[in-house]
């Protein structure tokens, strides 16, 4: 902390323009982290629940019930509400096939839902990638203003040398101290999203093939 603060000091615009914008970087990828563990961990928990109840449910109106009482982070509802909804009145769509329909709903309501649970990914991805290489240059700016300064006084000797040049190492430090815990969260909800991902897609698949096979259906009854 004493480094820290002697850098904050005896720095000039450039060195505590790279310590504010570290500190930016790291609060906006915990908040990030923080929020979408939240988010993910219910969605997870959510197509699990939600999905045994929908088929354990009598009918498509009881079915949504359900999901309207289990599903929290709203990852089901909206395809099932999509498949539901009907075209509007004299449209392109209200004219075309009725599964190709249902496929483009069923499909643009999945990319929504699939957005929403990345959102985040591309703020964690660019603190990763980026906070070390912002850390580095607050190191060689350090460094350099360090042998400025020590050639201004004509003394290089060791001990003059040690000190600014490690204080100025800090900031590498920080760097990666902020990038690491965005990196290992970026892949660690890469991969819950993509278990969402596959989950919502066989949902939606049986979703479409359920309302497809109870359409046909119905003309052979009233036959």
């Amino acid at each position: 902390m004493d480094g820290l603060q002697h850098l904050w000091t005896q720095g000039d615009v450039v060195s505590r323009a790279v310590a504010l914008l570290l500190l930016v970087m790291s609060v906006s990828s915990w908040v990030a982290i923080l929020w979408k563990g939240w988010v993910l961990s219910r969605a997870r928990r959510d197509l699990t629940d939600g999905m045994s109840r929908f088929w354990d449910a009598a009918d498509m109106g009881a079915a949504r019930q359900q999901l309207l009482a289990s599903d929290r982070e709203r990852v089901l509802l909206p395809l099932v509400d999509a498949a539901a909804q009907p075209p509007v009145s004299g449209s392109i769509a209200a004219g075309a096939d009725p599964e190709a329909r249902l496929t483009r709903a069923l499909r643009d309501s999945l990319h929504r839902v699939l957005a929403r649970l990345r959102a985040g990914q591309v703020l964690l991805a660019s603190v990763g990638a980026v906070a070390p290489f912002v850390g580095l240059l607050g190191t060689v700016w350090g460094i350099y203003h360090a042998m400025m300064a020590i050639s201004a006084e004509g003394a290089a000797t060791l001990d003059k040398v040690a000190g600014p040049v490690g204080e100025a190492l800090i900031m590498t430090a920080v760097g990666l101290a902020v990038a690491i815990p965005a990196v290992l969260a970026y892949n660690v909800f890469g991969l819950l999203v993509s278990s969402c991902e596959a989950d919502l897609e066989g949902f939606a698949h049986d979703l479409r093939e359920t309302l497809l096979g109870s359409r046909r259906e119905r003309p052979a009854l009233d036959e």
